[in-house]
């Protein structure tokens, strides 16, 4: 049976050797991720080139992503290896390493972003390490930021953190990620993805950041990663300048109330579809499997739920880069994607295009020949395109028989 939407895999220690990728193709991966918040240029090189080799071995074509690790907020070094921290301290926050008079019996906490107390004030909350750790803002002193600990706990060096609430003026592309980013376009990756996206102008600059390293105006796809409540208020200018989004739950879940993630979920999705944008749902899908042969059954229904909605792929983490079970991650995932397909005409969301159709006439072509396709019983559908549009449109219909675009 075909497969139409596509599994990405995330690459890491437990998916990097010639064995693993090999696997992990065959067992369904379609785009293999490589996720520049970790790993060395040699680490990704290498996986890049095993992939490129046994893509063409296997006669399957696989993707290769590169994800860009952003202006994530993160502590700087601890002096320690970790520091407890009860409910009730007091933190001491600065980006400076040794900064002056600080108060009696504060701990303090280094940051790494040098202008973060022009982002908060009194009453605002801070979350560390993905919400497991909390603080209240109680006073600014200058650069340095007094703040109470509310949920307490191990905090390690590096972790993330996230100021639901607050905007923090900072730009879209790191040193470092100007520094991936030219190793990854002179690899040659296919897709780029950028993380923390705010607004459309994000993409802008990547795109013709690309097109002065390449000294091209073809640009690799650009995804953008939605992460924070401003690119949900800024979506449809977003979508409008992106070539694909991605539903990235986890940083979204924790700058906003989880109770709102899958509503937010199937309003990215939704409009992504009607904008002609492909869209992937990400972060936790399998997340069991990390440690265990086998899903939840709310993780399968997850899954399910997400080809339901239109997404074009769903997205493995750190089940098949860091976790036991790599390639049956993948295997799941397959299984459930191909099961949630057979039903996609009593259960899927495919209406989402008929309020375009009466002002794109493509749309009104694709729609019309996938029933045609239904009806007719073929085999396939021959798209002949310039752009790609019409091929992208055209798998927007969901037809249950392969695209062959020329």
């Amino acid at each position: 049976m075909n497969r139409f939407a596509k599994i990405v895999a995330t690459l890491g220690p437990s998916s990097s050797d010639e064995a693993t990728l090999r696997a992990l193709i065959e067992a369904g991966m379609d785009v293999a991720r490589l996720n520049f918040s970790h790993g060395t240029h040699e680490e990704h090189a290498n996986r890049y080139k095993i992939l490129r080799r046994l893509s063409e071995e296997l006669g399957k074509p696989v993707s290769i992503l590169m994800d860009l690790q952003g202006p994530k907020l993160r502590i700087g070094n601890l002096k320690t290896d970790f520091v407890e921290l009860e409910s009730g301290d007091m933190v001491a926050l600065s980006s400076s390493e040794n900064p002056k008079n600080l108060r009696e019996g504060a701990i303090f906490i280094p940051f790494d972003v040098p202008n973060l107390h022009e982002a908060l004030s009194p009453g605002n909350h801070i979350l560390l390490d993905d919400g497991q750790l909390e603080f209240e803002v109680l006073e600014l002193d200058g650069e340095t930021i007094y703040a109470k600990v509310i949920l307490g706990g191990k905090l390690k060096s590096h972790k993330g953190v996230n100021l639901p609430g607050s905007k923090l003026d900072i730009a879209c592309l790191t040193p470092k990620d100007l520094e991936d980013l030219a190793f990854g376009i002179s690899l040659g990756v296919d897709l780029v993805a950028i993380s923390f996206v705010r607004q459309a102008s994000d993409i802008l600059t990547v795109r013709k950041t690309i097109q002065e390293m390449s000294g091209s105006e073809r640009v690799p796809p650009i995804i953008a990663k939605l992460e924070r409540p401003e690119a949900i208020t800024n979506l449809d200018a977003i979508i409008d300048a992106t070539d694909g989004v991605m539903v990235a739950r986890g940083d979204l879940g924790v700058e906003m109330s989880p109770a709102e993630v899958p509503v937010v979920q199937k309003a990215i999705i939704k409009t992504a579809n009607q904008k002609g944008k492909f869209v992937i749902t990400a972060t936790q899908m399998l997340e069991s499997m990390i440690n265990n042969p086998r899903p939840t059954r709310a993780e399968a229904a997850d899954v399910a739920n997400a080809i339901f909605d239109g997404t074009d792929a769903v997205m493995l983490s750190a089940e098949t880069a860091a976790g036991k079970y790599p390639v049956q991650s993948v295997r799941m995932m397959d299984a459930i994607i191909k099961e949630s397909e057979k039903h996609l005409s009593e259960w899927g969301h495919l209406d989402s295009l008929i309020a375009y159709e009466a002002d794109n006439p493509t749309v009104s072509i694709a729609r019309s020949a996938k029933e045609l396709s239904v009806a007719a019983k073929v085999k396939a559908i021959v798209v002949f395109t310039i752009s790609g549009a019409t091929a992208m449109w055209m798998s927007k219909t969901k037809p249950n028989v392969p695209i062959y675009a020329f």
